[in-house]
């Protein structure tokens, strides 16, 4: 192949050359060697050039493709949301919208640098406008920073009961929780929630869907914003064991009585392993062929009611028939068929899985046995009455 560098001096050198001189070997050897020096300096000069650009191309390149990014460890205090299952891109993103740092890709290289850095959580920070982001990761790690809220709503407490916590905690009065408590479907409840198959009067409640957990809620939130919280992590947590489907398709109950029955459950039961076996007894009651009524025949629902109308509560021991039959008391359990209006609490996931799943039996009474909470259940009433009787000798009842 032809050098197109020497066919170039080539043209140079034929143009350059006088018609009529007068050459030797010699000098015909000293020509080529000037043209090499020639093609070796320019060259030179070429590499050079491009060595020079290429090195300004490469810096601006690595320029474009190195992340924007602050530094030091930032200025003015600013508080950050991080929303929950936030991936780090999102935290990027809320970090760059608070003007935290200064690309979403500087803080994702910071965090995937930092060898805890997918351990960040949701929750809201205390942070500085700013920041580098490595500096910004590193405070996110430190759990100083984390504004903490930490409230804790055990299982069976009424909603009434959830409120006063929740109000201590946050200083939200209880009065804004009623009042945001009053539009269950605004909330976040489904309005096919509240769909019931035993023909009762549909009541629509938050009663029920306040799951018990430990909750980190936001500083400065509101009422309505803390109840939608709980109640999206209820319809979580629903979805989680397949609640509507498998009353619906297993029970053939609709899903508001399924919970109804475990927060009755949750109220009666002494302890979780018994769980599942009174919500059996009261499906055998409601549903079977050997009780001598439909109906449950509970106590618990008085009380509920007592608290709810700001009556004094009462052990079932001290419960008069009066009481127990009050026709006036929607959440009666004795002297009428079904059950109550609503959920008489906030059950917890076993209690929900108990009323889902109860276990076989066909029992259909009854009672706790001892100071540990434990039940007898039995289908025979003169058992039951036996039962009732060791109850008493363990100072149960």
């Amino acid at each position: 192949m032809i050098d197109e560098l020497d066919l170039a001096f080539d043209e140079q050198a034929e143009k350059g050359r006088p018609r009529h001189r007068r050459g030797s070997r010699g000098a015909k050897g000293e020509g080529k060697g000037a043209k090499s020096a020639v093609a070796f300096i320019m060259v030179f000069l070429l590499l050079g050039v491009l060595g020079v650009g290429g090195y300004l191309g490469y810096s601006k390149i690595k320029g474009f493709f190195t992340a924007a990014d602050y530094d030091g460890a930032g200025t003015d205090p600013v508080q950050v949301k991080i929303a929950k299952d936030s991936s780090l891109t999102e935290i990027g993103n809320a970090l760059v919208d608070a003007d935290v740092v200064k690309s979403t890709a500087a803080f994702t290289d910071a965090a995937g640098a930092n060898p805890k850095g997918k351990n960040i959580q949701s929750g809201t920070y205390n942070m500085r406008k700013q920041m580098a982001a490595a500096q910004a990761v590193t405070l996110m790690l430190d759990p100083k920073s984390r504004i903490t809220n930490g409230v804790t709503i055990p299982e069976g407490k009424t909603a009434n009961q959830v409120y006063d916590i929740l109000a201590k905690a946050t200083g939200v009065p209880v009065a804004e929780f009623k009042a945001a408590a009053k539009d269950p479907v605004a909330l976040g409840i489904p309005d096919f929630w509240f769909n019931r198959t035993d023909g009762q009067k549909v009541t629509k409640s938050v009663e029920g869907f306040l799951f018990p957990d430990t909750y980190e809620f936001p500083p400065k939130g509101t009422a309505t914003e803390y109840l939608q919280l709980m109640i999206q992590h209820f319809m979580t947590v629903a979805t989680e064991i397949n609640f509507v489907k498998q009353a619906e398709g297993q029970l053939n109950i609709s899903p508001y009585e399924v919970l109804t029955v475990a927060s009755l459950s949750q109220a009666e039961a002494g302890n979780a392993a018994d769980l599942g076996k009174v919500s059996r007894v009261a499906y055998n009651r409601l549903y079977g062929k050997d009780f001598h009524c439909k109906c449950l025949e509970f106590d618990v629902g008085i009380n509920y009611y007592y608290q709810l109308t700001g009556k004094a509560t009462k052990s079932s021991a001290k419960m008069t028939d009066k009481e127990l039959t009050d026709p006036k008391n929607p959440y009666r359990l004795h002297g009428k068929d079904g059950m109550t209006p609503t959920p008489i609490n906030n059950p917890g996931k076993a209690a929900m899985q108990g009323a889902l799943v109860p276990p076989k039996g066909n029992w259909l009474y009854f009672v706790a046995i001892d100071k540990q909470g434990h039940s007898a259940f039995t289908q025979s009433y003169t058992q039951h009455l036996k039962n009732i009787e060791t109850a008493k000798k363990n100072g149960v009842l």
